[in-house]
């Protein structure tokens, strides 16, 4: 137990250091000329990068939430067969909450990729 708990910690870390050493280039774009065309393709596949990141991390969080979401209920029915309908849905529920992100992360990556708020901001 202690063994996933560090592994799990120090991949949240990890994460956190990732997204902290790449804000400053986010917020670098500023400077880049508006008539520049290299800054709009720049652009352009720095907001595909964004909304793919989006969708695979939001997906990979659904998915692990589903499979613990699955993978408790059915040991909770192994140990007590006879609250198969009250654990399948609390399960279910589980389940549509944690497919709830995803469908968040696909919102996300779309309005990167189609309707970007800060097209304006950085290409002026």
């Amino acid at each position: 137990m202690s063994q996933k708990f560090t592994k799990n910690l120090l991949t949240v870390f990890t994460v956190m250091i990732v997204l902290l050493l790449a804000s400053p280039i986010a917020f670098a774009a500023e400077v880049i000329p508006a008539a520049d065309a290299s800054a709009k393709a720049t652009f352009a596949v720095g907001a595909m990068i964004a909304a793919g990141l989006a969708i695979g991390i939001g997906a990979v969080g659904a998915g692990m939430g589903i499979g613990n979401a699955a993978s408790g209920a059915c040991q909770a029915v192994g140990r007590n067969p006879g609250v198969q309908g009250k654990i399948m849905m609390t399960m279910l529920v589980g389940m549509a909450m944690a497919e709830s992100i995803a469908i968040y992360a696909l919102v996300v990556s779309l309005v990167l990729l189609f309707a970007n708020p800060y097209v304006s901001y950085f290409l002026g």
